[in-house]
């Protein structure tokens, strides 16, 4: 049941992406009809599609790290022994998780200092609105990693027992 739930979550994180991409797209083209062809454009059209960007960025980067393809500088993981690669991996994805956690916390401060300024985004969106992925999608980021961490430490633990 647990699996299935998960299952159904990642389908939601696929499912927004190709849906914000897919906007991204038509709304982009759109707006260079409507400029080229017509002289005119929607005046909040080009910040929406940076808060789109953004979006599919973070949204991009859960799917990665859902899929253990986020971009990594790893040297030592080439050269070490087979034992001690575990423990590496680790210390990174621990090290990931506190980064990505930092920045929840401080990206929530930031949600905030927005809400309580008052400032817009586009059109009358304020930009606390848009700008909550970022504290949703490193939350989602450090607690996968998180996960990452104890299924390593468990599966070292297990081959511990073994021998």
């Amino acid at each position: 049941m647990l699996q299935r739930a998960v299952r159904y979550l990642h389908n939601i994180e696929d499912g927004l992406l190709v849906f914000i991409l897919m906007s991204m797209i038509i709304l982009a083209f759109g707006q260079i009809l409507m400029r080229n062809f017509f002289d005119t454009g929607a005046t909040w059209l080009d910040p929406l599609l940076r808060v789109l960007v953004l979006w599919v960025g973070l949204l991009g980067a859960l799917v990665a790290t859902r899929q253990h393809k986020q971009i990594r500088v790893d040297v030592l993981s080439r050269i070490l022994p087979a034992g001690l690669k575990t423990i590496n991996s680790i210390i990174t994805r621990s090290f990931a998780a506190i980064i990505s956690a930092i920045i929840a916390w401080h990206s929530i401060r930031f949600l905030i200092d927005e809400w309580n300024i008052g400032t817009k985004a586009f059109a009358a969106v304020p930009a606390w609105l848009p700008e909550s992925i970022i504290p949703f999608g490193f939350t989602v980021i450090a607690l996968r990693y998180t996960l990452q961490v104890m299924e390593a430490v468990i599966d070292l633990l297990k081959g511990a027992n073994k021998q």
